[in-house]
Protein backbone atom coordinates (compact mmCIF):
# COMPACT_ATOMS: atom_id res chain seq x y z
CA UNK A 1 0.00 0.00 0.00
CA UNK A 2 1.58 3.21 -0.84
CA UNK A 3 2.55 5.66 1.98
CA UNK A 4 0.32 8.81 1.64
CA UNK A 5 2.41 10.59 4.79
CA UNK A 6 2.20 14.00 4.37
CA UNK A 7 6.17 15.39 3.68
CA UNK A 8 6.40 19.24 5.76
CA UNK A 9 7.77 21.71 3.25
CA UNK A 10 10.03 24.08 4.64
CA UNK A 11 6.89 26.94 4.67
CA UNK A 12 5.17 24.16 7.24
CA UNK A 13 8.63 23.86 9.71
CA UNK A 14 8.45 27.84 9.41
CA UNK A 15 5.06 28.38 10.48
CA UNK A 16 5.29 25.56 12.81
CA UNK A 17 7.92 26.93 14.65
CA UNK A 18 6.58 30.06 15.27
CA UNK A 19 3.48 28.55 16.69
CA UNK A 20 5.68 26.63 18.92
CA UNK A 21 7.21 30.05 19.92
CA UNK A 22 4.37 32.05 20.33
CA UNK A 23 2.66 29.43 22.05
CA UNK A 24 5.25 28.74 24.68
CA UNK A 25 5.27 32.46 25.52
CA UNK A 26 1.93 32.92 25.97
CA UNK A 27 1.99 29.71 28.29
CA UNK A 28 4.98 31.12 30.05
CA UNK A 29 2.74 34.57 30.60
CA UNK A 30 0.24 32.40 32.29
CA UNK A 31 2.19 30.11 34.43
CA UNK A 32 5.29 32.46 35.57
CA UNK A 33 2.66 34.84 37.82
CA UNK A 34 1.75 31.16 39.97
CA UNK A 35 5.10 30.22 40.63
CA UNK A 36 6.21 33.69 41.23
CA UNK A 37 3.57 33.83 44.06
CA UNK A 38 4.36 30.16 45.14
CA UNK A 39 7.89 30.59 45.67
CA UNK A 40 7.03 34.29 47.61
CA UNK A 41 5.07 31.85 49.90
CA UNK A 42 7.29 29.23 50.76
CA UNK A 43 10.71 32.06 50.76
CA UNK A 44 11.81 33.91 53.93
CA UNK A 45 9.95 36.38 54.84
CA UNK A 46 12.63 38.90 55.22
CA UNK A 47 13.54 38.09 52.00
CA UNK A 48 10.22 38.23 50.55
CA UNK A 49 9.49 41.49 51.85
CA UNK A 50 12.47 43.10 50.06
CA UNK A 51 11.73 42.08 47.21
CA UNK A 52 14.62 39.60 46.61
CA UNK A 53 12.84 36.72 45.65
CA UNK A 54 12.29 36.30 41.62
CA UNK A 55 13.48 33.19 40.51
CA UNK A 56 14.04 30.55 43.20
CA UNK A 57 12.95 30.13 46.61
CA UNK A 58 14.88 30.97 49.37
CA UNK A 59 14.84 29.81 52.75
CA UNK A 60 12.11 27.42 51.80
CA UNK A 61 9.23 26.91 54.67
CA UNK A 62 5.44 26.00 55.16
CA UNK A 63 5.11 28.33 58.24
CA UNK A 64 2.98 30.90 56.07
CA UNK A 65 0.35 28.09 55.06
CA UNK A 66 0.17 26.96 58.47
CA UNK A 67 -0.49 30.03 60.09
CA UNK A 68 -3.32 31.51 57.42
CA UNK A 69 -4.82 27.93 57.66
CA UNK A 70 -5.33 28.72 61.96
CA UNK A 71 -6.98 32.31 61.39
CA UNK A 72 -10.39 32.32 63.37
CA UNK A 73 -13.53 31.26 60.61
CA UNK A 74 -11.06 30.36 57.67
CA UNK A 75 -12.13 26.73 57.83
CA UNK A 76 -16.09 27.72 58.29
CA UNK A 77 -15.65 30.49 55.21
CA UNK A 78 -14.21 27.24 53.41
CA UNK A 79 -17.04 25.33 54.52
CA UNK A 80 -19.11 27.61 53.06
CA UNK A 81 -17.25 28.36 49.85
CA UNK A 82 -17.11 24.40 48.82
CA UNK A 83 -20.86 24.17 49.94
CA UNK A 84 -22.16 27.51 47.55
CA UNK A 85 -19.50 26.08 44.84
CA UNK A 86 -21.25 22.17 44.97
CA UNK A 87 -24.80 23.03 45.57
CA UNK A 88 -24.69 25.91 43.25
CA UNK A 89 -23.18 24.27 40.47
CA UNK A 90 -25.42 21.31 40.80
CA UNK A 91 -28.78 23.86 40.91
CA UNK A 92 -27.66 26.05 38.18
CA UNK A 93 -27.13 22.71 35.80
CA UNK A 94 -30.35 21.60 36.83
CA UNK A 95 -32.49 24.44 36.77
CA UNK A 96 -30.80 25.94 33.81
CA UNK A 97 -30.89 22.97 31.29
CA UNK A 98 -34.28 21.78 31.77
CA UNK A 99 -34.84 25.31 30.85
CA UNK A 100 -32.84 25.14 28.04
CA UNK A 101 -34.37 22.39 27.04
CA UNK A 102 -37.67 23.25 27.35
CA UNK A 103 -37.32 27.12 25.10
CA UNK A 104 -35.41 24.39 22.54
CA UNK A 105 -39.38 22.86 21.89
CA UNK A 106 -41.45 24.47 19.67
CA UNK A 107 -44.61 23.46 21.24
CA UNK A 108 -43.39 25.37 24.06
CA UNK A 109 -46.21 28.14 24.80
CA UNK A 110 -45.01 31.55 23.69
CA UNK A 111 -41.58 30.00 24.00
CA UNK A 112 -40.36 33.07 22.19
CA UNK A 113 -41.66 35.58 24.39
CA UNK A 114 -40.60 33.80 27.70
CA UNK A 115 -36.80 32.87 25.87
CA UNK A 116 -36.21 37.06 25.36
CA UNK A 117 -37.65 37.73 28.82
CA UNK A 118 -35.10 35.83 30.25
CA UNK A 119 -32.23 36.85 28.01
CA UNK A 120 -33.23 40.50 28.99
CA UNK A 121 -32.18 40.22 32.20
CA UNK A 122 -28.21 39.95 30.77
CA UNK A 123 -28.34 43.38 29.37
CA UNK A 124 -30.53 45.45 32.17
CA UNK A 125 -31.11 44.93 35.78
CA UNK A 126 -32.48 47.18 38.27
CA UNK A 127 -29.28 47.96 39.91
CA UNK A 128 -28.07 47.23 43.78
CA UNK A 129 -30.51 49.18 45.82
CA UNK A 130 -33.82 47.35 44.28
CA UNK A 131 -31.73 44.08 44.61
CA UNK A 132 -31.38 44.64 48.09
CA UNK A 133 -34.56 45.38 48.89
CA UNK A 134 -35.54 42.50 47.19
CA UNK A 135 -33.37 40.12 48.80
CA UNK A 136 -34.33 41.56 52.15
CA UNK A 137 -38.40 40.81 51.16
CA UNK A 138 -37.72 37.31 50.39
CA UNK A 139 -35.16 36.56 53.73
CA UNK A 140 -32.18 35.81 52.40
CA UNK A 141 -30.54 38.16 54.53
CA UNK A 142 -27.92 36.74 56.15
CA UNK A 143 -29.19 33.18 54.50
CA UNK A 144 -27.34 30.59 52.84
CA UNK A 145 -29.72 30.09 49.95
CA UNK A 146 -28.78 33.37 48.66
CA UNK A 147 -25.40 32.29 47.22
CA UNK A 148 -27.95 29.74 45.80
CA UNK A 149 -31.04 30.76 44.85
CA UNK A 150 -30.35 33.65 42.50
CA UNK A 151 -28.31 31.56 40.32
CA UNK A 152 -30.53 28.67 39.47
CA UNK A 153 -31.37 29.87 36.22
CA UNK A 154 -28.48 31.73 34.42
CA UNK A 155 -29.14 33.27 30.75
CA UNK A 156 -25.69 33.10 29.17
CA UNK A 157 -25.71 29.55 30.26
CA UNK A 158 -29.16 28.75 28.86
CA UNK A 159 -28.23 30.44 25.16
CA UNK A 160 -25.43 27.93 25.45
CA UNK A 161 -27.35 24.98 26.32
CA UNK A 162 -30.10 25.84 24.00
CA UNK A 163 -28.28 26.08 21.36
CA UNK A 164 -26.54 23.02 21.53
CA UNK A 165 -29.67 20.80 22.33
CA UNK A 166 -31.44 22.57 18.62
CA UNK A 167 -28.03 20.85 16.69
CA UNK A 168 -29.22 17.46 18.07
CA UNK A 169 -31.00 15.58 15.79
CA UNK A 170 -34.72 15.68 15.97
CA UNK A 171 -35.13 11.93 14.76
CA UNK A 172 -33.87 10.72 17.74
CA UNK A 173 -36.68 12.53 19.98
CA UNK A 174 -39.09 11.33 17.19
CA UNK A 175 -37.78 7.59 17.45
CA UNK A 176 -38.17 8.15 21.81
CA UNK A 177 -42.18 9.78 20.99
CA UNK A 178 -42.34 6.69 19.25
CA UNK A 179 -41.98 4.37 22.14
CA UNK A 180 -43.90 6.41 24.81
CA UNK A 181 -41.19 8.55 26.49
CA UNK A 182 -42.37 12.10 27.75
CA UNK A 183 -40.64 15.05 28.11
CA UNK A 184 -38.93 14.44 31.19
CA UNK A 185 -37.89 10.63 30.31
CA UNK A 186 -36.15 12.75 27.11
CA UNK A 187 -34.36 15.11 29.12
CA UNK A 188 -32.87 12.82 31.54
CA UNK A 189 -32.19 9.66 29.30
CA UNK A 190 -32.02 11.41 25.87
CA UNK A 191 -30.75 15.00 26.07
CA UNK A 192 -28.20 15.01 29.38
CA UNK A 193 -26.09 12.12 27.83
CA UNK A 194 -26.06 13.58 24.87
CA UNK A 195 -24.81 16.96 26.48
CA UNK A 196 -21.82 15.67 28.04
CA UNK A 197 -19.77 18.47 26.52
CA UNK A 198 -22.16 21.40 26.77
CA UNK A 199 -23.16 20.55 30.42
CA UNK A 200 -19.19 20.53 31.22
CA UNK A 201 -18.56 23.62 29.75
CA UNK A 202 -21.70 25.11 32.26
CA UNK A 203 -19.90 23.47 34.99
CA UNK A 204 -17.16 25.00 34.89
CA UNK A 205 -18.52 28.16 34.42
CA UNK A 206 -21.35 27.74 37.23
CA UNK A 207 -18.32 26.54 39.58
CA UNK A 208 -15.25 29.28 38.73
CA UNK A 209 -18.64 32.07 39.38
CA UNK A 210 -19.45 30.30 42.48
CA UNK A 211 -15.78 30.03 44.04
CA UNK A 212 -14.90 34.12 42.99
CA UNK A 213 -17.94 36.06 43.99
CA UNK A 214 -17.79 37.94 46.97
CA UNK A 215 -20.02 40.74 46.34
CA UNK A 216 -22.98 38.80 47.65
CA UNK A 217 -21.73 38.55 50.63
CA UNK A 218 -20.65 41.78 51.30
CA UNK A 219 -24.18 43.33 51.12
CA UNK A 220 -26.33 40.28 52.18
CA UNK A 221 -23.94 38.84 55.31
CA UNK A 222 -23.22 40.11 58.57
CA UNK A 223 -23.29 37.53 60.04
CA UNK A 224 -19.50 35.71 60.17
CA UNK A 225 -21.02 32.33 60.20
CA UNK A 226 -22.14 33.18 56.24
CA UNK A 227 -18.76 34.45 55.17
CA UNK A 228 -17.32 32.93 52.33
CA UNK A 229 -13.44 32.70 51.55
CA UNK A 230 -13.07 34.96 49.22
CA UNK A 231 -15.03 37.35 51.06
CA UNK A 232 -12.24 36.43 54.17
CA UNK A 233 -9.53 37.55 51.17
CA UNK A 234 -11.06 40.13 50.47
CA UNK A 235 -11.40 41.54 54.68
CA UNK A 236 -7.54 40.03 55.10
CA UNK A 237 -6.40 42.12 51.93
CA UNK A 238 -7.00 45.40 53.56
CA UNK A 239 -6.74 44.72 57.30
CA UNK A 240 -3.56 42.63 56.00
CA UNK A 241 -1.29 44.84 58.61
CA UNK A 242 -2.99 44.38 61.40
CA UNK A 243 -3.14 40.26 60.52
CA UNK A 244 0.89 40.15 59.99
CA UNK A 245 1.08 42.24 63.34
CA UNK A 246 -1.56 40.13 65.43
CA UNK A 247 0.31 37.26 63.91
CA UNK A 248 3.85 38.42 65.39
CA UNK A 249 2.72 39.29 68.55
CA UNK A 250 1.52 35.51 68.83
CA UNK A 251 4.65 34.13 67.40
CA UNK A 252 6.30 36.49 69.94
CA UNK A 253 4.54 34.57 72.78
CA UNK A 254 6.22 31.55 71.91
CA UNK A 255 9.57 30.29 73.51
CA UNK A 256 11.60 31.44 69.71
CA UNK A 257 10.76 33.53 67.00
CA UNK A 258 11.83 32.95 63.36
CA UNK A 259 11.63 36.39 61.51
CA UNK A 260 11.78 34.17 58.47
CA UNK A 261 8.97 32.15 59.08
CA UNK A 262 6.95 35.08 60.72
CA UNK A 263 3.99 36.17 58.38
CA UNK A 264 4.38 39.88 56.57
CA UNK A 265 1.72 41.67 55.29
CA UNK A 266 3.12 40.68 52.10
CA UNK A 267 3.14 37.19 53.18
CA UNK A 268 -0.73 37.44 53.73
CA UNK A 269 -1.59 38.50 50.74
CA UNK A 270 0.37 36.26 48.39
CA UNK A 271 -0.62 33.17 50.97
CA UNK A 272 -4.43 33.78 50.66
CA UNK A 273 -4.02 34.31 46.64
CA UNK A 274 -3.01 30.76 46.54
CA UNK A 275 -5.31 29.27 48.91
CA UNK A 276 -8.03 30.60 46.74
CA UNK A 277 -6.49 29.70 43.69
CA UNK A 278 -5.34 26.09 44.09
CA UNK A 279 -8.73 24.45 44.21
CA UNK A 280 -9.47 26.12 40.87
CA UNK A 281 -6.06 24.88 39.19
CA UNK A 282 -6.63 21.18 40.51
CA UNK A 283 -10.46 21.09 38.94
CA UNK A 284 -9.92 22.94 35.67
CA UNK A 285 -7.34 20.17 33.82
CA UNK A 286 -9.66 18.02 34.85
CA UNK A 287 -12.50 19.46 32.95
CA UNK A 288 -10.45 21.03 29.86
CA UNK A 289 -11.63 19.10 27.24
CA UNK A 290 -15.33 19.29 27.62
CA UNK A 291 -14.91 22.84 28.29
CA UNK A 292 -13.18 23.54 25.04
CA UNK A 293 -15.51 20.79 23.00
CA UNK A 294 -18.59 22.81 24.21
CA UNK A 295 -17.24 26.22 24.00
CA UNK A 296 -16.81 24.88 20.28
CA UNK A 297 -20.49 22.72 19.86
CA UNK A 298 -22.70 25.68 21.51
CA UNK A 299 -21.00 28.19 19.31
CA UNK A 300 -22.04 26.80 16.12
CA UNK A 301 -25.42 28.18 15.81
CA UNK A 302 -25.11 31.23 17.18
Amino acid sequence: MKDLKYKLTTGDYVFNSINYVVLTLFTLTCVIPFYYLFINTISDNTLVTKGLIVWLPQGIHFANYIQILKIDGLFNSVLVSVGRTVLGTVLTLVGTTFLGYAFSRPEFWKRKIWYRFVLITMYFNAGIIPWYINMKNLGLLNNFLAYIIPSIVAPFSLILFKTYVESIPSSLEESADMDGAGYMTKYARLIMPLSKPIVATLAVFSAVGQWNSFTDTLFLMTDPKYYSLQYMLYQYLNESNALADSLRQAAAAGSQVNLATVLTPTGVKMTISMVVVIPILCVYPFLQRYFVNGIMLGAVKG
